[in-house]
């Protein structure tokens, strides 16, 4: 029984093999992991945690990007050695076993279905706000969360249904749109920190660190989760053109870009509105709410809403991206039933997977209220970057000879630490998030147990070791 929980798929198995198009270059996998950062966390998250940690929020930003790096270090080496469609999952049926790529891709299964379904609801009410700039908009029962003022969220309907269009167009058109609002969004937060310069005193930087050093860790928890979405370029394994070279590029270069986005949007908008004031501010609208004061009107506000509604459009294109391509791997791997593997012979996509999951996900973004379920996600990502971190160590150990177009520094030292510091973020998680993430997880392996140990193909005599 043991042996067969963890069975290892052979590296060569993994590496280098493909049946999809290879359609992405480097720039496109940059943008892909770029698009996923940022979502609709940068034009909130300052709200809630510029008052935990006053001015100093800069170095709870420097913070979360550094335990983000840690893990986007590991991700690097590991995509370069296994360029393979399932991420973390791939990764770890090479070096911890079955068993333990079939939890790590149940995880992802929550993190990118539910995170999809989640981001999806609030579409809505980003739509109504740029709409009410032109004297129009969805009735609340229409666009607003499932029972929270909203009935049937027509919007998150369309946006997964739109996105899975696409996917099924093929990668590359994917890619391609996800550029322009990729290079959108970014666009939009610029313009939000040249107007926020308009209106700088640097006075609101005095004192720098009002609440402590508890402060800043206190913020960078809060915000470390605007950094999730790096390993997305990991998914992509398959479709890219030279992935040993090009997949640590987008998952490294994309956290350089994106820190140094959130460090010039934090600094314009500290700038332009004393820290204190933040708490009495709205969230949710915060930047919008800055830039309008600024200029003393909305229409700055208008682009902000739409910088908004972009951001969240490229980041459920990505990740249901990544979550159809989990599942071709772990379909593939005889782990999921066979239609998640079947590919059109016309895009080279898996259009059947990728119908599937766009039902799956626009049901509940439709029609329910995803609640604690939502914050359950972060256990998931974490737990794979956790996962990733020890997976980089075994593989260093049992395969040096693989080639890798990346090599952790410090190792193994950096994945040690980000292990640590992963542990240290999710003991701080409220208990019921834990009680629906051991639910879920009990789920899966009751299912693991009685379809996917039985239909391995590593089970059926497939290779293992």
């Amino acid at each position: 029984m043991a042996s067969s929980l963890f069975r290892l798929k052979p590296v060569e198995d993994v590496a280098g093999h493909s049946e999809l198009k290879r359609t992405m270059g480097r720039s496109a996998l940059l943008f892909f992991s770029v698009g996923s950062i940022i979502g609709s966390g940068i034009f909130v998250i300052l709200g809630v945690a510029i008052p935990k940690a006053g001015p100093a929020v800069l170095l709870s930003f420097l913070l979360a990007a550094f335990v983000a790096l840690l893990s986007a270090l590991s991700y690097a080496e590991l995509a370069s050695a296994i360029p393979a469609s399932g991420s973390s999952y791939s990764y770890t049926y090479v070096t911890l076993g079955e068993i333990v790529a079939w939890v790590v891709g149940w995880m992802l299964m929550l993190e990118y279905g539910v995170s999809v379904a989640a981001v999806a609801v609030g579409w809505g009410q980003y739509l109504n706000s740029f709409l009410g700039a032109f004297g129009v908009g969805i009735p609340e029962a229409l666009a607003g969360p499932p029972g929270d003022g909203g009935v049937f969220n027509v919007p998150a309907l369309i946006i997964v249904l739109a996105c899975a269009f696409l996917l099924i167009r093929g990668a590359s058109e994917s890619a391609r749109v996800n550029t322009v609002m990729v290079i959108l969004k970014v666009g939009i937060l610029v313009f939000f920190s040249v107007v926020a310069f308009t209106a700088f005193d640097g006075s609101n930087f005095a004192p720098f660190l009002p609440l402590g050093l508890l402060g800043v860790t206190a913020a960078a928890g809060q915000v470390f989760f605007s950094y999730i979405g790096f390993d997305a370029a990991s998914t992509a394994g398959e479709e890219a053109k030279n992935p040993r070279r090009d997949l640590p590029f987008a998952i490294i270069g994309s956290l350089v870009v994106v820190t140094a986005l959130y460090l010039l949007v934090t600094v314009a908008a500290l700038g332009a509105q004393n820290w204190q004031t933040y708490g009495d501010s709205s969230s949710e609208a915060i930047l919008a709410t800055i830039a309008d004061t600024a200029t003393g009107g909305r229409w700055a506000g208008v682009l902000i809403a739409l910088g908004a509604m972009i951001s969240i459009f490229s980041v459920v294109l990505v990740t249901l991206y990544g979550q159809t391509r989990i599942l071709f791997a772990m379909g593939r791997d005889g782990l999921l039933p066979k239609v998640f593997t079947r590919v059109s012979p016309r895009s080279q996509t898996p259009v059947a997977n990728t119908v599937i999951v766009a039902i799956a996900i626009a049901i509940p973004a439709s029609l329910v209220s995803l609640g604690q379920l939502a914050e359950a996600t972060s256990i998931g990502t974490l737990g794979a970057f956790a996962v990733v971190n020890i997976g980089v160590i075994v593989l260093r150990r049992k395969h040096p000879e693989i080639p890798r177009g990346f090599r952790t520094p410090l190792f193994p030292v950096l994945p040690v630490l980000g292990i640590i510091l992963i542990v240290v973020i999710v003991s701080g998680l409220d208990p019921v998030t834990w009680l629906v993430f051991a639910a879920w997880m009990a789920v899966g392996l009751v299912i693991y147990f009685a379809y996917s140990r039985r239909h391995s193909v590593l089970g059926r005599g497939g290779g293992a070791t």
